[in-house]
């Protein structure tokens, strides 16, 4: 009686899970007069998208808060979400061959009025293919001069697809707006996986601060090495006169 009590439970669960996922997945279908057909989905990897993929997930397996915690650490590090904005592009092509190489001139990220290229991606997208392919796209998350949050104070964000992707586009961009305005990331890191991550990023820096130290006590030794050259030479030159 009491595992049947929790299946309408679990199943309402998944299907709250569900309509998240789907709020954060848009999808474009093209199709010519052949009948040939491309479809592409992209998801931009929100907190709340994020959170409700980790809860389906541990739902499905069962895992314990232990390894859910190591699901969820895991998970942010492959995403890089402290540093990038990760967005899942798929592609289903039952068209002519599609040559997207090199990916990164084909797909930019809209950000108020500017445009930014991925700092990094799936090289699969690179390879000639037809049928399925997907894969991350990473566009930067903080401005590389400033350090500025590119997302503050920013409500929406739009994905372009160049046309040259597929003739099936007929010469237009193919494009997918998010509403990020109250996308919060940090959300996400809190608890075991906030001390995890800072632990990294204090070994990081603990590691960068100690090559430091090696290299000034190595430029250090060389300016103490030239001193006593030079008072050698002084101390030579003024037996001589």
């Amino acid at each position: 009686m009491f595992f049947c009590s929790l299946m309408p439970a679990a199943a309402a669960d998944a299907a709250a899970y569900d309509q998240v996922l789907q709020r954060w997945t848009k999808n474009r279908k093209i199709v010519d007069e052949d009948g040939a057909n491309l479809e592409i989905k992209a998801t931009y990897y929100s907190a709340e998208y994020i959170e409700a993929l980790m809860q389906k997930e541990a739902q499905a397996n069962l895992w314990t808060d232990s390894e859910a915690e190591n699901y969820k650490y895991n998970f942010l590090g492959a995403l890089k979400l402290d540093e990038m904005i990760p967005i899942e592009i798929e592609f289903i092509n039952n068209a002519p061959t599609m040559f997207l190489g090199p990916f990164d001139i084909m797909v930019k990220l809209r950000i108020g009025n500017k445009l930014y290229k991925p700092v990094d991606y799936d090289k699969r997208f690179n390879f000639k293919f037809q049928g399925k392919k997907n894969g991350l796209v990473y566009f930067p998350r903080y401005d590389e001069k400033t350090g500025k949050d590119l997302l503050a104070g920013v409500k929406s964000v739009r994905l372009e697809l160049s046309p040259s992707i597929s003739p099936l586009t007929n010469g237009s961009d193919t494009q997918f707006v998010w509403d990020v305005g109250n996308d919060d990331p940090s959300k996400l890191y809190q608890g075991k996986t906030a001390a995890r991550f800072e632990t990294d990023r204090l070994l990081k820096r603990l590691e960068k601060l100690r090559k430091d130290k090696a290299e000034h006590e190595k430029q250090l030794q060389g300016i103490n090495d030239e001193i006593t050259t030079v008072q050698t030479r002084l101390d030579e030159l003024a037996k001589q006169q």
